[in-house]
């Protein structure tokens, strides 16, 4: 977890504002080049440059955000560069603007470009780590009106998604998840036998850590909500902090913010089941429900 603590920097959006702080930044920077930031911050570099499919910054513009905001080391200058370039390259998201919330877009394109994941999960199944079914279920539960043609869109970008545990240099995904959440029935029984047998053999992979919080554990008073902590390959880029909730949606960056979520994280790290433990955990679920049937 060391390069997840050692970057930080930058400010909260309210994912609405994601490409609106795009324009800001490029057409009037309000912060002195000399105001603090070492460079450009998430809340510059990423959003002007790689809100995915929607817009970036041709050369000669990124060059100049570079020198306005002091950026001179070669390697951050290059890294920014390679950032622009791909910013002006459609994703695999941009096949489903139509189709998902845009908010869910922006989100799909940042987490993309992570190298490390962290999330903490309250009450679901990380979504990552969700099989079709459990998706298909949640999806008709959370949005009653939904059309079988969103619902079977939602899954097929949660699919999408999931490849970044599979690409060439996979994601590397530390979750934390409440106990209470391998009781919390998500479509039928064999929906959730489904999706326990597939935590158990998730457990397993070499890029992904997987811990159950115990429902007895003191720190569980201090799960407030589910929230994503995203790491980058490079010194350049940020990390990044995200949250939700039924009407909101936010990125934080500032330095203070990030370390009180890393903080949390690591705490509810030493307090969750090692990963063996954990395995017997979700085996003990899966035993109960099918003990139940």
């Amino acid at each position: 977890m060391t390069s997840m603590m050692a970057r930080s920097g930058g400010g909260c959006l309210p994912v609405g504002g994601f490409v609106a702080g795009c324009v800001t930044f490029a057409s009037a920077p309000t912060s002195s080049p000399s105001g603090g930031r070492a460079g450009l911050d998430v809340l510059g570099a990423r959003q002007v440059l790689v809100v995915r499919g929607r817009r970036g910054a041709g050369g000669v513009v990124c060059a100049g955000l570079m020198d306005a905001y002091n950026v001179t080391d070669p390697t951050e200058r290059a890294a920014i560069e390679k950032l622009s370039r791909e910013a002006r390259q459609k994703g695999w998201w941009s096949r489903y603007v139509n189709v998902v919330d845009p908010a869910y877009a922006a989100y799909a394109a940042v987490e993309w470009d992570a190298s490390e994941l962290y999330n903490v999960e309250t009450n679901l199944v990380p979504g990552l780590l969700q099989v079709p079914e459990y998706t298909k279920a949640l999806i008709q539960l959370q949005v009653s009106e939904a059309t079988g043609d969103h619902v079977e869109a939602q899954v097929d970008v949660r699919r999408e998604r999931k490849a970044i545990l599979t690409r060439e240099n996979p994601l590397q995904l530390w979750v934390i998840v409440a106990e209470n959440v391998l009781y919390h029935q998500v479509g039928s029984r064999d929906v959730m036998k489904a999706q326990l047998e597939s935590l158990l053999a998730d457990s397993r992979k070499q890029n992904i850590e997987l811990q159950i919080l115990p429902r007895e554990d003191p720190m569980n008073a201090c799960l407030f909500g589910p929230f994503v902590i995203m790491s980058f390959p490079t010194s350049a880029e940020t990390d990044v902090v995200y949250t939700e909730s039924p009407t909101s949606t936010l990125y934080y960056e500032d330095a203070a913010d990030v370390e009180t979520y890393t903080t949390l994280f690591r705490r509810l790290n030493m307090a969750a089941a090692n990963v063996s433990k954990s395995r017997a955990l979700i085996q003990n679920a899966l035993h109960e429900m099918e003990q139940g049937r």
